[in-house]
This record gives structure tokens, sequence and C-alpha cells, in this order.
């Protein structure tokens, strides 16, 4: 990536995070910086804390100890649809669609949690109500074209092949107009081919899109091309940071993927 194109801005922070369940320990305080326009990828083995971590940062969960900043204010404690109005998105890693209605359908669904009309101002569908839908209608055929689902959009989701349906998810996560998009293994399950679409779609919404993209992905060589900067977990703690080149040369990045010292053991 280019340094050039990076603000040194911080756009979401995590401070000393912990999280525990039944006195097991999945995050064990843990610390990172987000620059806004990074593409920060999140690794390590199974079971290391990412997507605990993922839940915090929506606020599906909440820490035992430490804060989570986005944009200078505390989310900690917020819920998550306070978090994803502030302005943070996420795909899943389990898909999460609605597989009897459409792909519209779906994109119209992410899209409505910006919708300011009450209930009897959508009875009725007139004036601002009528804008607002247009407006968002907009935002929902924007991503359609960016994602080149626009061909699928009248096809109900559970009838589409499982590559389409990680795009279509990704697509909905993009029509909540985030400013930080997490993707949690957009990858998983995909060929060669949906894999090399899904990758050129992330460059292409965090540098055309001005989107800050956090990533959790096991495809090492994905990892290391798109990524800014990599944070590693292993067992709930953070043992690791640094740019794609400082991440292969670590031993204990090594340790904890071979189990035992060594040489880089992420390539590209």
């Amino acid at each position: 990536m280019s340094e050039g194109r990076i603000q040194e801005e911080v756009i979401l922070k995590g401070e000393q995070l912990t999280l525990s369940f039944g006195g097991i320990a999945v995050l064990l305080y843990v610390s990172f910086n987000v620059i806004k326009g990074q593409i920060f990828s999140i690794i390590g083995p199974n079971g290391a804390g990412k997507t605990s971590l993922y839940n915090v940062i929506n606020g599906f969960y909440k820490p035992q100890k430490g804060k989570l900043i986005f944009k200078g204010q505390e989310i900690t404690r917020l819920k998550p649809h306070q978090i994803a109005r502030l302005g943070i998105a996420r795909s899943f890693q389990n898909i999460e669609l609605f597989k009897h209605m459409t792909v519209l359908e779906n994109l119209m669904l992410g899209s409505h949690i910006h919708i300011r009309y009450g209930l009897l101002k959508s009875l009725l569908y007139v004036g601002p109500c009528l804008k607002e839908e247009v407006h968002h209608r907009k935002r929902v055929e924007n991503v359609l074209d960016f994602l080149e689902i626009t061909h699928i959009r009248t096809k109900p989701v559970g009838t589409l092949p499982y590559g389409l349906q990680k795009r279509v998810e990704m697509a909905r996560a993009l029509c909540l107009d985030p400013e930080v998009l997490l993707l949690d293994e957009p990858m998983a399950g995909m060929n060669l081919e949906e894999t090399e679409d899904m990758a050129r779609f992330i460059i292409d919404v965090n540098r055309e899109w001005a989107k800050t993209v956090l990533l959790i992905e096991h495809d090492m060589g994905v990892v290391m091309d798109l990524s800014d900067r990599i944070m590693v977990l292993d067992f709930g703690e953070k043992i690791a940071e640094g740019t794609p080149e400082e991440i292969q040369r670590n031993t204990a990045v090594a340790n904890a993927y071979l189990g035992e010292p060594g040489g880089a053991v992420l390539g590209r």
C-alpha cells in the first residue's frame, strides 16, 4: 500500500481490551490503533480471539476492561445499532443474509438503519419520506454497480452461488455507508477466481471509496498483499503488530503458527 495516501489520523483505537467468559479469557489487554485510510488486518491461529475482537468493536460483546474509541468518542458501552449509525459496519464469516429475500431487498434493509422518518410518514410515503427513500435507493444502486452484482439484484439470495452470497454480504455492509468496514474472512470457501475478485473489491473500497478496512482472513497471501499493517493475536493476546514485511520476519508469529522457532512463516 502507498504510504503517501495514508493520513496519520487514528480513526479506531483499542485500549487494553480484556474479555472473558466463565473465567476463560478470550482477549487479554489488547491495544491497537487503526489509521484512517488503512487496510488493517488481524490474523492468528484458530481461537486466537479475532472474531471476539470484532464482536467487541461491533458492540455485541462488552469487555470487562479497556476502552474502544472511534473518532475520539468512546463507544465501549454502545449498542450495536448505535455503533452502526456512527459509521462502523461489518460483514460476517457465516453469511447472515435473509435467504428468501432478493439481493435488492437485503441491501435496502441494510441501508434503512440511517432512515429518520417515523411510522406515520412511512405509511403516507410523501414529502421528506419519499426523498429519503430515493436517496437510500441511489446508495444501494451505487453499491450494486460497484460490486458488479446488478445482474442478480432480483434473485433470492438463497439461490445464488456461495461466492456471490459473500459479495452480497459485503454489499449490505457497504449500504450502511460506513467509515470503517469490518470484513470477517470474506474469502473463506472461495475458489481462486472468486478470491482474486474479492481482493480487488477490497482494494477498490479502500482506495476509491476511502473506507478504512479491518480484515480477518486466513489466506496469508491475500493478507500480505492487501494490508498496510497487521496485528497478530494468539490465545487472546497481541503478540505482534507491524507492516507485512515486519510480520513475515517475526519469530513470535512463526512460533504461533508453527509451534516452533523459525524464519518467515507467512509468504506472499
